[in-house]
């Protein structure tokens, strides 16, 4: 008797999986108008920001980090549960700690160069889940150094701008806006 072996290869291969997930990419004159906006207006907003010292104001206005933009978004709940269930200004307590209340995601900001691709490769089904739009910048300069140069680090794999009423939410609206059409 012979046995058979099943054969371990996926039927439908890792690139066509990444092209049905993955979003349009933002590159040339588009990629570089959007973070040029993007670092003008966090520099507006940080003048602005009173006596808050900056990494305190950064947390403020981002999800910085594949973990911290991860984070945020499975904390927020699905696009399609009702909100009756949970308030977003509502205090939740998790094991007797109190956790501060939820900011939403106005959208993501994910570089294409990452590696290994597995690392950001979650964001964008996770955020639609969410409804939360997916910018994913693709860069030969190295989306992730201009990335960082956004939030004054050296690189970033991805960037939440968190939901409000700064100039950098209005810089991001405007861009939406823009690649709706």
């Amino acid at each position: 008797m012979s046995k058979k072996r099943k054969s371990l290869k996926p039927t439908k291969s890792l690139r066509d999986a990444e092209e049905v997930l993955t979003p349009d990419y933002i590159v040339g004159d588009a990629l570089d108008d959007l973070l040029s906006k993007l670092v003008r207006s966090v520099e507006v907003a940080k003048a602005s920001r009173g006596g808050l010292p900056e990494k305190i104001w950064m947390k403020k206005q981002f999800a910085i980090g594949v973990n911290d933009v991860t984070r945020v978004l499975e904390r927020m709940p699905p696009a399609a549960a009702p909100d009756s269930a949970h308030s977003s200004s509502e205090a939740q307590t998790v094991s007797g700690r109190r956790r501060a209340p939820l900011v939403p995601l106005q959208a993501v900001l994910v570089a294409a160069d990452c590696n290994p691709k597995w690392l950001t490769k979650h964001i964008p089904t996770l955020a639609s889940t969410r409804q939360v739009p997916v910018l994913c910048l693709k860069d030969n300069k190295g989306g992730s150094v201009r990335l960082g140069h956004v939030v004054n680090l050296r690189t970033a794999l991805a960037i939440g701008v968190k939901a409000g009423d700064s100039i950098i939410n209005k810089t991001i609206d405007e861009f939406l806006e823009c690649n709706k059409q």
